[in-house]
């Protein structure tokens, strides 16, 4: 089990069933929200705020995470709970043969992770959704269109809904939202989900840009984190990207959470925070 530090968390909604708050204690209840579904990101970070290598077969978090146990486990756990997954298209690009279910990530809990979703009355597997300005997916390279049982929603602009029309045909089932001129309308997204395909309760993967564009629309609900001890570094050969990349956000009122729980699990601390936009 994950090691309780403390639980702030004081709100209303479904929680964990006892079997899984046995292993993740404390409180974590899905809230109500009436314009838009409760949006949450879950991203692993270096000690010096990165959240990846950026080297070739290194690209991942699983990489500052060091393959942790733990971290997979709650990643699972994150994604049960979820109708849709929401990515940039370059994590589609940085792991191409990845199947965003709880799963597919944690095998060793499937029949949990999937009963949970299946008492929550959620569909299988959650909606597979990536943002792209330019509609720059190849359909042929990425295992998730090739699953029959997917349903992949590519929201993109207009040049990219034009490229998009020239994708083969795919077993997944393909949506192709145009939400925007220049780039994507990532509110009218959240929107669409919820008013369209029912959908209550998203989860952001990736990358820093996409999770930066939903916090500058403010649409974020919970962040968790997990805190990795290692160190990554960065150069000028060799960027690492941070949490948040391509917005800065301005000195007067940059946004702001609060921390809701703490966990532990050997050298890794899980940190819960809850964003309040005005």
């Amino acid at each position: 089990p994950f090691e309780l530090l403390f639980d702030g968390a004081v709100e209303a909604g479904r929680d964990l069933p006892a079997s899984f708050s046995a292993v993740y204690p404390g409180s974590w209840r899905l809230p109500q929200r009436k314009l838009l579904p409760y949006v949450y990101v879950n991203f692993v970070l270096s000690r010096d705020g990165r959240v990846s290598f950026n080297e070739p077969g290194h690209m991942g978090g699983a990489d500052v995470s060091g393959f942790d146990e733990h971290d997979r486990w709650l990643m699972g756990l994150l994604r049960s709970r979820a109708d849709a997954i929401l990515m940039g298209d370059n994590t589609l690009r940085v792991e191409p043969d990845h199947v965003w279910t709880a799963e597919f990530v944690y095998p060793a809990d499937a029949a949990s992770f999937t009963g949970l979703r299946e008492s929550e009355g959620r569909v299988p597997m959650p909606l597979q959704v990536f943002l792209s300005r330019d509609g720059d997916v190849d359909v042929r390279a990425a295992e998730v269109f090739s699953v029959d049982e997917a349903h992949v929603i590519l929201a993109t602009t207009a040049r990219g809904a034009l490229r998009a029309r020239s994708w083969p045909p795919t077993a997944a089932r393909v949506d192709v939202l145009e939400l925007g001129a220049e780039s994507v309308d990532v509110r009218a997204l959240l929107a669409t989900l919820r008013d369209t395909y029912g959908v209550t309760t998203v989860l952001c993967e990736g990358g820093p840009r996409a999770y930066a564009s939903l916090l500058a629309a403010g649409c974020v609900d919970d962040e968790f984190l997990t805190l990795s001890p290692i160190v990554v570094g960065s150069s000028q050969e060799l960027p690492r990207p941070g949490l948040v990349e391509g917005i800065g956000f301005p000195a007067a009122s940059p946004p702001r959470s609060r921390p809701l729980s703490l966990h532990r699990a050997g050298d890794l601390l899980f940190l819960r925070s809850r964003y309040s936009f005005g």
